[in-house]
């Protein structure tokens, strides 16, 4: 046996070692193979070009020649026009959480119909990652044989796709880009009769807002004459209308146990109008409000009261309205969290009071017109199951009463260009934008999050002050083992169930990526303020660089890092046998991490979206934010990880972890030394280098501070008079002296000196014993 074992080992070691690191460059490739590269030419007859025509409309066999701009491509079957071919970002846009256009080919006939749909391009990290793409396309291609124009002409609703759970976002970014640019190409008159009744009704008198109708309504007087607008309905009419669209699932689970209980009452009104405006806001809140609205650009009020909120939470996850939109001749747009400020009450009398206020600007790239009829989609989800949601379109149309219009001058119309507004330059002048803080009565978005959050942020900010604690008073804590141990443990428990699982605290590299980025292109501290946790966390860190490096949170605040600990002392607990690399292997192995890393970053600098994707060689979101409910080689991968540091501890950390390459870079400026040694560390004495769990400790003695984790096991050691040869050494000299200066043994002459074992071997006292102890 004695013979065998050092073969064994090293073969095991190199195993173990090698087979993550596989792992690694297997799932970058699988990643590679994942992501298309860009392309520099985005269109239409680019993509055309390697889509077959039956793939857009059934039974078509070729192309004709692109015709008008946007470009429109007839699609042809024996040479006959069969339909046409377009590009949905060639009329509108389509802009995913990537930051990134969503390209989809859409074949339509000339009645309007959706006859095909083809996925081409986009740079979406979800569906890249995670998610099949073919549950995305299968949502998407339940558009096909809708027929929009039917939505154009205003007689049918907007048809909606199922969504993809965890996809939600993207897929109705899709759906409503391909909706949206087939009512504008049917209503532009490019496709038949639809086209000839929309330029028919462009042929109407054109109409202005009248801004100087005045005076003040009740509430009561706006809802009458139709300055606002509402939206109805109870629990059971929702329950009815799921269960009428086929999805009984979610009709099964209704948000309260009474049909007849309120569900919600929207209301909408456009408070740029100037009477309208004061109404609602009062005179102060409507000149606020006019001195920062650019020209051109239109408020509208949304307010809500029932079961339901319009508001959701997605705004705060993504800083997206992901309930409501606001669309206008097939175009829409949503809010996000810079365009919304909230209020407390309307200041109409008579109004009543409304758990959910909000005052949206526009977004200054969507043209809203007041003088056209308009509409507020509110999107209803219903979840079922553990991840899957329903969802239903539910529409609440407005047009401003005609006493706040007025005939537009003949001399604001322009024949040659058609498509300028008069109203547009007429409405609002000289204004700019209202943000969360243009009002000293309205607080920041992030306040807000910050004040939903309160309990968690409780929570963190006492467990951060206990970890300052337990790093002040270190030697207090590490003279007691036994205590320390159950610190140390309880803390990564609750660093893995909280923080980790439950909080979902987990810092990333993303977050370093995109802290750098933000410094190039626009810095802004309220993106990062939306996030409580991970930007306390982060202020935590900064700060522990530059007393301990990246030790406090590598060794204390990283649920991973918790995660695989926790589970190594388990292995030991179970005599699981531990490799110990060589150093030299080790060693070697240490710069893999940072190449990761500089990798990364470099491709950071040419995409986020494509560095966010291969970030993926973190194992974070499959066993901590997604508990391992996701794609088998996401799990297969982080359970490798996870059952390598069984046998050898932290091993992710110590040699593939890009986020503790970062933090070691900037933990090189800390200014305090807080880990003790002694002269003899390193030599002769080299125990704290072979117990050291990470082999942080070089042979030398000297610590590593890029790879110290802060585990302070060599500070037990340090103050351990039975373990440390030096401090054996101060103790059996003490104990000697206080052999001779005792009593008993005062004028006696000398005493036997005592004898002291150690781990079984006796260990005299007498000073040439004492000077070869260690």
């Amino acid at each position: 046996m004695a013979t065998t074992r050092p073969k064994t080992a090293p073969r095991l070691a190199t195993a173990l070692v090698f087979l993550p690191m596989v792992a690694v460059v297997a799932m970058l490739t699988l990643l590679t193979l994942l992501v298309s590269p860009g392309r520099a030419d985005e269109s239409l007859q680019h993509f055309l070009s390697s889509t077959a025509p039956g793939e857009l409309i059934q039974g078509a066999d070729a192309y004709g020649n692109a015709e008008g701009n946007p470009p429109l491509v007839p699609v042809l079957s024996g040479g006959k026009a069969v339909g046409y071919a377009y590009l949905n970002t060639d009329f509108t846009s389509a802009v995913g959480y990537s930051g990134k256009p969503i390209r989809i080919l859409v074949g339509i006939d000339a009645g309007g119909v959706i006859r095909g749909i083809k996925l081409v391009e986009h740079k979406e990290p979800i569906v890249l990652i995670g998610i099949p793409q073919e549950k995305v396309v299968a949502a998407l291609n339940s558009l096909i044989g809708k027929d929009l124009g039917q939505v154009a002409a205003g007689r049918e609703q907007i048809p909606q796709v199922d969504i993809v759970s965890g996809a939600t976002v993207t897929v109705l970014v899709m759906s409503d880009s391909v909706v949206r640019s087939a009512v504008k190409l049917i209503r532009s008159g490019r496709l038949g009769q639809m086209g000839v009744d929309a330029a028919g009704a462009a042929a109407a008198p054109a109409m202005i807002v009248d801004t100087a109708v005045s005076g003040i309504s009740d509430w009561n007087t706006l809802v009458g004459d139709g300055s606002v607008r509402s939206l109805r309905l109870t629990v059971g009419e929702v329950t009815k209308a799921f269960a009428d669209a086929g999805q009984t699932q979610a009709a099964e689970r209704p948000e309260t146990g009474d049909p007849t209980d309120r569900f919600i009452d929207l209301y909408v009104a456009p408070v740029s109008v100037p009477a309208i405006g004061r109404s609602l806001l009062g005179d102060a809140g409507y000149d606020r409000l006019e001195k920062k609205l650019k020209p051109g650009q239109q408020a509208i009020i949304v307010a809500g009261e029932g079961a339901y909120s319009f508001k959701g939470s997605g705004y705060v996850r993504g800083g997206i309205f992901d309930r409501i939109e606001l669309m206008q001749d097939g175009q829409g747009v949503r809010f996000r969290d810079r365009n919304h400020t909230r209020l407390g009450d309307l200041a109409a009398e008579g109004a009543p009071h409304l758990r959910e206020i909000a005052l949206f600007t526009v977004p200054e790239e969507f043209s809203l017109d007041l003088s056209e009829p308009w509409e507020l989609q509110l999107l209803v989800q219903r979840s079922y199951g553990s991840r899957d949601k329903a969802t239903l379109p539910f529409d609440l149309g407005y047009t401003l009463p005609a006493r706040y219009l007025k005939a537009a001058p003949v001399k604001a119309v322009q024949p040659a260009l058609p498509t300028v507004k008069p109203a547009q330059e007429t409405v609002q002048p000289a204004a700019t934008g209202l943000s969360e803080q243009g009002s000293p009565d309205q607080e920041p978005l992030w306040v807000k999050i910050w004040k939903m959050n309160t309990f968690k942020i409780g929570v963190t900010v006492v467990a951060l002050l206990v970890l300052t604690a337990i790093f002040f008073f270190q030697n207090w804590l590490v003279s007691r083992p036994r205590l320390f141990a159950w610190v140390r443990r309880g803390y990564l428990l609750f660093t893995l169930v909280w923080l980790g699982w439950y909080a979902n605290a987990q810092l990333s590299v993303v977050n370093v990526l995109t802290f750098v980025n933000s410094l190039v292109t626009g810095f802004s501290w309220e993106f990062f303020l939306a996030a409580p946790l991970i930007f306390i966390l982060w202020a935590a860190v900064a700060a522990g660089l530059l007393f301990w490096g990246r030790g406090p949170f590598c060794g204390w605040l990283c649920p991973f890092g918790a995660l695989q600990e926790l589970t190594n002392n388990v292995a030991q607990w179970l005599k699981v046998p531990q490799v110990k690399l060589p150093f030299g292997l080790h060693e070697r192995l240490w710069p893999v991490k940072y190449m990761i890393f500089l990798g990364l970053f470099g491709l950071s600098l040419y995409s986020v979206a494509l560095a966010e994707t291969y970030a993926e060689v973190e194992p974070f979101k499959t066993a901590i934010i997604l508990k391992f409910a996701r794609g088998w080689p996401f799990v297969v991968f982080a359970l490798l990880l996870l059952g390598t540091g069984l046998f050898i501890e932290r091993f992710y950390c110590r040699y593939l972890c890009p986020l503790g390459a970062a933090l070691a870079i900037p933990g090189r400026i800390r200014m305090f030394e807080w880990l003790k040694r002694y002269p003899e560390c390193g030599s002769p004495c080299q125990r704290c280098a072979k117990e050291c769990p990470v082999q942080a400790i070089h042979p030398e003695g000297e610590i590593n501070v890029n790879e110290c984790i802060y585990c302070m096991h060599c500070q037990e050691l340090y103050h351990d008079d039975h373990r440390c040869p030096h401090m054996i050494q101060v103790r059996l000299k003490r104990e000697k002296f206080e052999a001779l200066s005792s009593p008993a043994t005062r004028g006696k002459g000398p005493a036997k000196p005592p004898v002291i074992t150690h781990k079984g071997v006796s260990v005299a006292t007498s000073q040439q014993d004492t000077n070869a102890t260690g």
